[in-house]
């Protein structure tokens, strides 16, 4: 289901427009300021986050950017260190944010798919009561987003964390698509929580809400992550406007795999015609990445075909294509990128 103008953007889960039922709650959402803790919509939702994710409490943020920046600002102090995998969004995709705001760097784990073995952690915090500066915090990212929306596995992630715990680490979990990463794998997103002392997840991204995300953990947690939040300029006023259509989006978070559906959909029929330029088996969420060197032509004159046929795809790293679908495309629109494929295979063979 494209936009109304006929538009279909695969470019990012995050370009969805709210739905009729967000928008009804918008309308009617119960508000009072919050930094005093008194809008009760804000309140009921940061509730059901960490109620739904086995923590103490909850704290909704404008993006996930700022709940993963919150997060680090909590678990660390200037100078020490984060684990992560190379291309970990915290340290690719937040302009510098750790560093800048927090003093904070990153050791980084070589990994093609987000995981992180116990042997890699271990390395990475090794000598750190030497010279080299103190490793506080490691950082999973689930899905993960430019290894193509791929689940890191429970037990991964359970290994992974035991170890960091053992090292004197706190774990955080960017879980931007954490609902996407549940409804792939079929284990409850409480169970991935487990292994993380916070928990950032969007609204915005594959649960299709206009705007926020949450950050959820321990009481004391919370509270000092507070805290940081209004040092960055997140504390917000009456913005149970915006929890409202966030809640909606949370209670219909099943409608996910709709979309893992029509990824699925889409990747086979490209795989079908470019065998090389799409693993299919790697596409389980909302994720589809195309690589142009299993294309027959420049995936530039594709992107440029797709948009004269009202389509848009968008680059995650040269030569490498992402389509990433959500509530406002379908397997229609999926039809159309196949089509505009097919089109491009006759214009080249002419």
């Amino acid at each position: 289901m494209a936009f109304p103008n006929g538009i279909a953007d695969f470019r990012s889960d995050t370009v969805t427009h709210p739905t009729d039922a967000m928008r009804k709650a918008m309308s009617e959402a119960v508000v009072g300021d919050d930094v005093y803790g008194e809008d009760p919509t804000v309140n009921a939702l940061e509730e059901m986050a960490a109620d739904l994710l086995g923590k103490e409490a909850g704290l909704f943020t404008p993006s996930g950017t700022m709940a993963n920046q919150v997060a680090i600002g909590t678990h660390t102090r200037p100078g020490e260190e984060v684990v992560c995998v190379e291309r970990a969004h915290v340290r690719n995709y937040e302009h510098g944010g750790a560093s800048a705001n927090f003093g904070v760097a990153f050791r980084p784990v070589a990994t093609a798919n987000g995981e992180m073995t116990v042997a890699q952690i271990r390395e990475a915090a090794a000598g750190t009561a030497y010279h080299l500066p103190r490793v506080s915090l490691l950082c999973w990212e689930n899905t993960h987003n430019v290894s193509g929306g791929t689940v890191v596995p429970l037990d991964v992630m359970r290994a992974g964390s035991a170890a960091a715990r053992d090292l004197d680490l706190a774990v955080h979990l960017d879980g931007a698509r954490l609902w996407n990463a549940a409804a792939a794998s079929g284990v409850d997103a409480a169970e991935y929580a487990d292994c993380a002392d916070s928990v950032m997840f969007c609204f915005s991204k594959g649960l299709g809400a206009p705007v926020g995300s949450m950050l959820v953990g321990s009481g004391d947690f919370v509270a000092a992550a507070r805290q940081i939040r209004a040092r960055l300029g997140g504390s917000m006023r009456q913005v149970g406007v915006i929890a409202a259509a966030a809640r909606v989006a949370l209670e219909d978070r099943a409608r996910v795999v709709d979309d893992h559906q029509t990824a699925k959909h889409l990747a086979d029929g490209l795989a079908a015609r470019y065998p090389t330029a799409v693993d299919v088996a790697a596409v389980v969420s909302n994720m589809v990445v195309v690589h142009e060197s299993g294309l027959p032509w420049p995936a530039e004159a594709f992107v440029n075909a797709l948009e004269s046929d009202g389509i848009r795809a968008a680059f995650i790293t040269p030569g490498v294509l992402r389509f990433c679908t959500h509530h406002n495309v379908d397997i229609t629109d999926a039809d159309r990128v196949i089509a505009a494929a097919d089109k491009l295979d006759r214009h080249f063979s002419e």
